[in-house]
């Protein structure tokens, strides 16, 4: 264990560090090409993570270039301004929709396209509006919580879904089903415990009027018009596909480039623009890291969670779910939930009770609130809030995290 945990670390401090701007993905593929030289993982083993992450990473990137065309288009911009138009200038109405339509486009567009598109949208917007510190920091706390905290209803909400889905052959209904109400629970209880925390920083009263009309953000009303019912198109979709056990990357990555060439040919985006500023470090990172963590499970850690896990079993069915939720949430806070999700995907799958894989979703989407470290999309948004000229401090985080992802998770883990 002692040379892949090194490994890990090393590329975890590095992730985090980044130093003369050194990209994650480009550090996580340095720490796998380590890991395979010295022998930690083999050839034979990067062949078995690319089998388990090749659609879940397809499909990352086809939500992630469906979300930058709409985004061209002014689909979130309208969307946010909607939003606080409906609010009537009510600063705590404000507070719970930008929750709310957090909520959607995390479902819908991953988490990590609610930080990359949503978060600099709804900063501009405050700004605009001439908030306080206090209050920009609330509202920004609040979108990027529920980012991660509502993540867990569609296998498309999340990276760590999908590539659990697939691992235990989890079809689209059938997660649907089972997540619905742990999201929805997650989501009341997201609103409600951040309602209370930031009550005091929440402004009673917002001049929505120094708002622009939604209307005038659009800048291609045909092709805005046009992506809703492609959207519709695209969800009936995965359901088809689900039907005929397709995988989930060929409405993912397929719809999105179809919704490109229509983009393209509407003149609403530059196509070899989109596909240049995509994300690709994600990807890499997402790679990379996996292979990394393959690693600590030749070294026996998955066998250890295991035995943690069968070890809790005969206290009963509730508290061996939520005993599961927790332990992936912490590992998560401390380890990042990419390598989290597949070293406990593993772990599960040696204990025979698949039921725990949901389980372990939502400790991997929600568990990582507790650390600017613990998931992929907190990364991203604290990225792309210091580029703003924000910046959040891990203790001024943390205090928020900690205090909030505890009570969330666990009224979750009770309705799964």
């Amino acid at each position: 264990m002692i040379l892949p945990s090194v490994i890990f670390l090393i590329t975890l401090v590095f992730v985090i560090w980044q130093p003369k701007g050194l990209q994650i993905g480009t550090t996580a593929l340095i720490g796998a090409v380590m890991a395979l030289v010295v022998g930690v993982v083999s050839f034979s083993d990067v062949l078995i993570v690319t089998n388990i992450v090749w659609d879940a990473t397809l499909a990352f990137i086809g939500i992630i270039i469906l979300s930058m065309i709409l985004d061209e288009v002014g689909f979130f911009e309208w969307a946010a301004i909607k939003m606080a138009k409906l609010s009537g200038g009510n600063g705590r109405l404000m507070f719970v929709y930008v929750m709310l339509l957090g909520a959607f486009v995390a479902a819908l567009f991953a988490n990590d396209g609610a930080a990359l598109i949503l978060t600099p949208i709804l900063l501009a917007k405050m700004k605009h509006l001439k908030m306080d510190k206090l209050a920009i920091f609330a509202f920004l706390m609040a979108g990027g919580f529920i980012g991660d905290s509502a993540s867990n209803p569609l296998v498309i909400s999340n990276l760590t879904n999908i590539v659990t889905a697939n691992y235990f052959d989890i079809g689209f209904l059938e997660y649907a089903k089972n997540m619905f109400l742990p999201n929805l629970l997650s989501i009341i209880a997201s609103i409600v415990v951040l309602f209370i925390y930031f009550r005091k920083s929440i402004p009673l009263h917002v001049n929505v009027d120094e708002l622009p009309e939604a209307k005038s953000v659009i800048k291609n009303e045909g092709m805005f018009k046009l992506s809703w019912f492609f959207l519709v198109f695209l969800m009936i979709g995965y359901f088809v596909g689900d039907y005929y056990d397709l995988p989930i990357s060929v409405f993912a990555l397929g719809g999105a480039l179809v919704f490109l060439a229509i983009a393209t040919y509407f003149k609403a985006v530059k196509p070899m623009h989109v596909i240049k500023t995509a994300p690709w470090q994600v990807v890499w990172f997402s790679i990379g890291l996996y292979v990394i963590v393959y690693g600590l499970k030749n070294g026996g850690l998955t066998d250890s969670i295991a035995e943690l896990l069968l070890s809790i079993k005969p206290m009963g069915e509730q508290t061996y779910i939520i005993a599961t939720g927790f332990i992936s949430a912490i590992l998560s806070s401390v380890m990042n939930n990419m390598p989290t999700i597949m070293i406990m995907d593993i772990a599960i799958d040696k204990t025979g009770d698949v039921f725990l894989a949901y389980a372990n979703i939502l400790g991997s989407n929600l568990g990582p609130k507790m650390t600017p470290i613990g998931s992929l999309a907190t990364l991203l948004w604290l990225h792309v809030l210091a580029k703003k000229g924000v910046k959040i401090g891990w203790g001024e985080y943390m205090k928020v995290g900690v205090v909030v992802t505890i009570p969330v998770l666990f009224i979750a883990l009770i309705g799964l």
